[in-house]
C-alpha cells in the first residue's frame, strides 16, 4: 500500500464509520470472550453471523454454567471497572496510572493456584504457557493463498486505526501526520516480526493515551515496555498456569468500555447530524451482525454514497446586503435586504 502511495484512502475513513466499525468490533469481540465468563465449552463459529451464532449457542448451554468462573468473573469485573471510573475521575492526581489490571491477574493467579479451583470446581485455567524465544523462521509461502484474503482488511483495518489515532495526537501535540510515511512503519512492524511469529502489530488507542497522559515523547518508553513482556516471555510465564481463562476475559472486556460507550451518544449524534448517525448504525449494524471484514466494506462504500448524495442537492443561497452596512445574509431567511446588481 505505501509502494503504490495508497495514503490517500485516508479521506474515505470518516469519523462516524470508523467509531461505527470499533464499536461493532467491540460487540464481536465481546460476545466471543462472553463463553469464558460463563465457563461454557462452545466451540468458536467461523464465517458470516458470529454474534448471532455465538449468542444462541449460548442461551442453549446456558444451564452448563461453572458457577465458579462466573463468581470470579462478577468479581473481576467490578474491581476492573471500579479502578477505571477512579482512574478516570481522578487522573489529574494520579502521577501514574493505577496497576489495576496487574493486580486483578496476581490475586486470581494466587487464588486459584492455592485454592485448586481446576481441580475443585473444573474452572478453565490457562495451563502450561511455552517460555523463552522460538527460534526464527522464514514464513510458510504456502499459507499466502489462504492468508490473502484476512490479510487485506486487516492491512486496511490497522491503516485506518494508526492514522485515526496519528491524526488525533498530532492535532493535540501540533505536528504532522503523512499518510504513506505510517504504511511504511506499520509495513516493517509486521514483515520483519514474521520472521519471529510475532502477532500481527498496530496502534492501541489505551495505550497511546496512557503513554500520552503520563509525558512520554520518545520510542524510550517502547522499550521499557518491550523489557517487561521479556521478563514475563523468559521467567515468569510459569507462575500463571493457574490463572483462570475468566480473568483474562474480564480484562479484554473491560477494556471495551470506551467503544460500547458510543451507543449512549447515537441521540446526540442524530439531533446533530442524521447522516452521520446512519453512517455509524449501518456500519456497526454490519460489522457486528455479518462480519468485520464485510462490516468495513460496507461503512466505507456507505460514507462514500452518503457523500456523494449530499453533493448532488447543495444548499444554493442568493445573498442580500443589509442597508447601511457591509454585512450580506440569505435573500430567503430575511427580509429588508438589498439584492446586489447582476
Amino acid at each position: 500500500m505505501a509502494v503504490l502511495r495508497l495514503g490517500f484512502v485516508s479521506v474515505y475513513l470518516s469519523a462516524p464509520m470508523l467509531d461505527g466499525f470499533a464499536t461493532g468490533a467491540s460487540c464481536t469481540i465481546l460476545t466471543v470472550q462472553a463463553k469464558y465468563l460463563l465457563g461454557l465449552k462452545i466451540p468458536r463459529h467461523q464465517g458470516y453471523g458470529t454474534v448471532v451464532v455465538t449468542w444462541i449457542n449460548i442461551f442453549k448451554n446456558i444451564h452448563k454454567t461453572n458457577f465458579c468462573d462466573l463468581i470470579t468473573s462478577a468479581i473481576c469485573i467490578t474491581v476492573l471497572v471500579a479502578g477505571k471510573e477512579i482512574q478516570d475521575r481522578y487522573k489529574d492526581r494520579l502521577k501514574i496510572p493505577l496497576p489495576t489490571e496487574l493486580v486483578v491477574v496476581a490475586v486470581a493467579t494466587i487464588v486459584s493456584h492455592f485454592a485448586d479451583l481446576n481441580g475443585q470446581f473444573s474452572s478453565s485455567i490457562s495451563g502450561a504457557i511455552p517460555t523463552g524465544f522460538v527460534p526464527p523462521k522464514v514464513p510458510s509461502f504456502e499459507l499466502m493463498p489462504r492468508l490473502a484474503y484476512d490479510a487485506i482488511p486487516l492491512a486496511v483495518i490497522s491503516f485506518a486505526f494508526t492514522v485515526s489515532l496519528s491524526e488525533m495526537f498530532a492535532k493535540k501535540n501540533g505536528y504532522t501526520v503523512k499518510p504513506n510515511q505510517e504504511m511504511i512503519a506499520i509495513g516493517f512492524c509486521n514483515i520483519i516480526p514474521s520472521f519471529f511469529h510475532s502477532f500481527t502489530t498496530s496502534a492501541a488507542l489505551a495505550k497511546t493515551m496512557v503513554k500520552d497522559s503520563t509525558g512520554c515523547q520518545t520510542q524510550v518508553s517502547s522499550v521499557v515496555s518491550a523489557l517487561v513482556v521479556l521478563l514475563v516471555l523468559l521467567f515468569f510465564a510459569p507462575f500463571f498456569y493457574a490463572l483462570q481463562k475468566c480473568v483474562l476475559a474480564c480484562i479484554i472486556i473491560v477494556s471495551l468500555r470506551g467503544a460500547l460507550r458510543k451507543f449512549l451518544d447515537v441521540p446526540k449524534q442524530w439531533r446533530e447530524s442524521k447522516i452521520e448517525a446512519i453512517v455509524w448504525l449501518v456500519t456497526m449494524s454490519s460489522t457486528a451482525l455479518i462480519s468485520v471484514e464485510l462490516g468495513l466494506a460496507i461503512g466505507v462504500v456507505f460514507s462514500m454514497i452518503c457523500v456523494v448524495a449530499q453533493t448532488q442537492n447543495p444548499k444554493v443561497s442568493l445573498l442580500g446586503q443589509i442597508e447601511q452596512t457591509n454585512d450580506f445574509e440569505d435573500m430567503e431567511e430575511y427580509d429588508n435586504l438589498s439584492p446586489v446588481p447582476k
